[in-house]
Parts: structure tokens; C-alpha cells; sequence
């Protein structure tokens, strides 16, 4: 029996969540305004519509905080981190972890054609691996009830 992952495309769809952005112009402190006003941790940064980084809480606490600089005279684009790494719909939820924990990133954007989609957390990615791996298991329980043959009769 072969389990079949759901697809990027698939989690987003059942979680629709909107995309948060800032610009490489802004200032660190809008980002922190759009993460605490949204709930987030990690918010992209677009230049008109294009990707060009990715912004977290850690990057400020690193890069802003501890470094003794502004986070209202500071500029999203001056911290940004702009190796991002992404997915497509159609990656699998087991892809996904993968590229996560070999990145060691917690946030997936994913892109289809050239538009952001979506973005997938980590929590997002295990909390649907865990709700299929809790499915199989209850399908192969209720399978060996079945093979389980008690023909009543003596030895």
C-alpha cells in the first residue's frame, strides 16, 4: 500500500493564508510591525513582485539588536537574507521537510511560474506529515482486524 503525500499546493489550498512583504526600502522596524500585527515570524522581501529575500525575527535579534544598531533607521534590503530557498506546488510534503532540514530554514516560500503562492512553515510541513502518518497507521489497524481469522474450531 503506497501513501500518497499531499503537495505544496494541496497544504496552502487547505490553510489559505496571505502572503506578508515588505520592501528592501523599508525600515526593519515596518517588518517587525507586520510580523507582530499578523503573527508571524518571517515575513519576504519583494521589489515590485520579485522575491529578493527573506526576513525573519532571528535575522533582526542577529543583525539589528545585538549589533547595536536602529531598528526604525535600519532598512529591511541592509539584512535581508537573499539565498532563498523555495518549492514548487507540486513538492510533496516529504520534499519539503527534506529541503528544510538539509537548509536548516523554517519557512518555505512557494512559487509557481515566476508568482508567489504561498508559504509553508515547518509546523505546517510536520503537521501534515503527522495527520497522514496517524491516517495509514489507523487504515493498516483496521486492516489486520480483518486478517485476523478466528475460525472457532479446536486443534
Amino acid at each position: 500500500m503506497k501513501k500518497e503525500r499531499k503537495t505544496a499546493r494541496q497544504i496552502l489550498s487547505e490553510n489559505p493564508r496571505e502572503v506578508i512583504s515588505v520592501g528592501p526600502d523599508d525600515a526593519v522596524l515596518t517588518a517587525l510591525r507586520q510580523m507582530a500585527d499578523k503573527d508571524v515570524s518571517t515575513v519576504l522581501v519583494l521589489h515590485g513582485s520579485t522575491l529578493v529575500g527573506i526576513l525573519s525575527q532571528r535575522d533582526y535579534a542577529r543583525q539589528v539588536e545585538l549589533a547595536g544598531r536602529s531598528a526604525a533607521e535600519t532598512k529591511v534590503g541592509e539584512i535581508t537574507t537573499t539565498q532563498v530557498f523555495y518549492v514548487t506546488p507540486e513538492h510533496t510534503c516529504e520534499q519539503c521537510l527534506a529541503l528544510m532540514h538539509t537548509k536548516r530554514i523554517r519557512h518555505l516560500p512557494v512559487i509557481d511560474a515566476g508568482r508567489i503562492v504561498g508559504v509553508l512553515s515547518n509546523r505546517d510541513v510536520l503537521e501534515e506529515l503527522i495527520q497522514e502518518d496517524e491516517h495509514f497507521i489507523s487504515i493498516l489497524e483496521h486492516d489486520m482486524l480483518y486478517l485476523t481469522i478466528d475460525t472457532g474450531g479446536a486443534y
